[in-house]
């Protein structure tokens, strides 16, 4: 029987004696340990390795773990790697700066080994506990992400990281500038779908989902095009130009943002509206949008 994997998990202190002891204790749990001795060395191992969690040293010489935290989210593969920070500061300001730089928890120094595994556990648990939710999205083709006010990346399923790397640096750690702009009108609840052209020139789709607080819901999408037009047509008792109202309408178009893409008048597109609603036995855009997007689903 093939043994199970064991966890890494990556300190970074300064200190030899908490190093030796954090290690020590670390890989008595059955934990592989890694280790650095400064941020940018932190920063190097883990282009190299992924740890599972990560436990940080708020205060070194040079890079302090506050800007050593923000640099490790802003690589995708670190996104959603726990990192509890180590610190003797327990002033509430320090705690505070150590969760808005990506932190997830802190214990203080002197640290206790019953405390820091158990801590260590809890945050592996619900790590895996997101991805696997984030890999059952991914799955069914589901590329979605999470921004917060400022449009920096809090999460996302591996299609939508895939994706977004075409658009942005990943260093960038979130959208790019058009994309920050369009979320702004979002919030303010007047701005329709964006399309987004990658370093190829595909086009992507960026929409509103929702959102809760400060987490931002985002849906990214390549664009169909013609084959979404195909299989509208294919798949419904719709005309060639029924199917190219249709798709835009859902990709959340308004009427008259239609008639500019297509170079039809406002009454026409009307007239083509009243045709395809009579056609799926629908009565408003909404129904008819979401007739749509089943039939496109799996082009997304």
């Amino acid at each position: 029987m093939r043994e199970p994997q064991r966890d890494i998990v990556l300190v970074v202190d300064d200190s030899p004696d908490t190093l030796s002891f954090l290690t020590e204790a670390i890989e008595r749990s059955g934990a592989t340990v890694l280790v650095a001795v400064a941020g940018d060395l932190a920063l190097a191992l883990v282009d190299e390795i992924t740890p599972d969690i990560i436990l940080l040293d708020a205060v070194m010489p040079g890079m302090d773990g506050f800007e050593t935290c923000r640099r490790l989210k802003a690589k995708g593969p670190l996104a959603h790697v726990p990192v509890i920070f180590m610190t003797g500061l327990s002033e509430t300001e320090h705690i505070v700066k150590g969760l808005e730089a990506g932190g997830v928890d802190y214990v203080t120094k002197p640290i206790a080994p019953d405390e820091i595994l158990a801590r260590i556990r809890v945050h592996l648990a619900g790590a895996r506990a997101a991805q696997s939710a984030r890999a059952a999205l991914d799955t069914t083709g589901r590329t979605l992400f999470a921004v917060d006010g400022q449009g920096t990346v809090l999460w996302s399923t591996p299609q939508a990281a895939r994706l977004l790397a075409t658009l942005t640096s990943p260093e960038a750690g979130g959208l790019p500038p058009q994309a920050r702009a369009w979320l702004l009108a979002c919030r303010a609840g007047s701005a329709s779908p964006l399309t987004l052209t990658d370093g190829a020139g595909i086009a992507h789709t960026l929409s509103l989902i929702g959102g809760t607080g400060d987490e931002i819901l985002l849906r990214l999408a390549r664009e169909s095009g013609e084959a979404g037009i195909e299989r509208l047509r294919a798949r419904l008792p719709i005309t060639g130009r029924e199917a190219e109202v249709l798709l835009w309408l859902s990709r959340g178009k308004a009427s008259r943002d239609i008639g500019e893409i297509l170079g039809l008048s406002p009454r026409t597109v009307t007239k083509h509206l009243e045709g395809i609603y009579a056609k799926l036995g629908v009565e408003n855009r909404t129904a008819a949008s979401l007739i749509a997007a089943r039939h496109l689903q799996d082009l997304e």
